[in-house]
């Protein structure tokens, strides 16, 4: 198994000369099976150029996983030219709408209306199907088998645990562990830190020595203090995370919109130098870089 990155920014697309080495396109991932199965984690507007290289693979089919529909997840997704070419397949997986019950296809539904795209979801000419997951229900993808894990941000969000070919990748989407919003002296605090803390021991139990963890990384531990309940979590979380889980490499990635690529590198530096013993390769996640696991 095999994955690249694609798109590594958050919340907005930020092309420009400050951005060329991290990239500035939203998240999406390919991972791609030692029987050369597609499978796309998120549709930012990194899938546009992914989709490029797609174009030369023809007939595709590939499996698009989205972890939730904020729109730098799915904004890529009319751009996805191989949509429009026919003999293609697509298949795009996610969780259903708690406000409007509706699953998965509404994300592209919603897209393509008039309004908002000049073609209409009835013109797509490739094969386009949807399946709706369930939080800790696996399923298979060809020789892959797909864990959701349901994870906390500001709408429903799915992380995905892939195991492939005997190595294992775990995506977190858009992720911030919840925090206790009860001081001690408070009757609540006690109850509510043990739900906390049952689900982080969940998420640790499930991603216990995976050969990738990505994780979103979108704040240092300063900026955090000021943006919780944001949905995003810190550089340090997902370090002490990946150290209680025993990863074997942890992908830092869903960059701030300003974060420049020297601030990056300043970033990185730091952590190295504060976590100089870590059993983990440490990471930032760079478009256009290719990891075999």
């Amino acid at each position: 198994m095999k994955f690249k990155f694609w798109g590594t920014r958050g919340s907005i697309p930020t092309p420009g000369e400050n951005t060329l080495k991290y990239g500035g396109n939203t998240t999406c991932i390919e991972i791609i099976s030692d029987d050369d199965n597609i499978i796309i984690l998120d549709a930012g507007t990194g899938i546009h150029a992914l989709a490029q290289e797609l174009l030369q693979q023809m007939p595709v089919k590939a499996h698009i996983l989205i972890s939730h529909t904020h729109w730098d997840h799915i904004q890529g997704l009319p751009f996805c030219t191989p949509i429009y070419i026919p003999g293609n397949e697509f298949i795009i997986y996610g969780g259903q709408d708690v406000v409007t019950g509706m699953g998965i296809e509404r994300a592209l539904q919603v897209q393509l209306q008039q309004a908002y795209f000049p073609i209409k979801e009835n013109e797509l000419k490739a094969k386009v199907s949807y399946k709706n997951v369930q939080p800790s229900v696996p399923f298979s993808i060809a020789d892959a088998t797909v864990t959701p894990v349901l994870l906390n941000h500001p709408v429903v969000n799915f992380g995905y645990r892939i195991d492939c070919d005997g190595k294992s990748l775990f995506f977190t989407g858009d992720y911030e562990q919840q925090f206790n919003i009860y001081g001690p002296e408070d009757t609540e605090f006690v109850e509510f830190q043990q739900m906390i803390d049952a689900a982080v021991n969940s998420l640790i139990e499930v991603i216990q020595g995976v050969d990738a963890l990505i994780m979103d990384s979108s704040f240092t531990a300063e900026e955090y203090n000021n943006k919780k309940n944001w949905g995003h979590g810190s550089y340090d979380a997902a370090i002490e995370l990946a150290k209680k889980a025993n990863v074997k490499r942890l992908f830092l990635t869903h960059h701030e919109p300003t974060r420049t690529d020297a601030d990056l590198d300043i970033i990185y530096a730091d952590l190295l130098k504060r976590y100089p013993d870590l059993d983990f390769e440490l990471h930032i996640a760079q478009e256009k870089i290719e990891f075999a696991l």
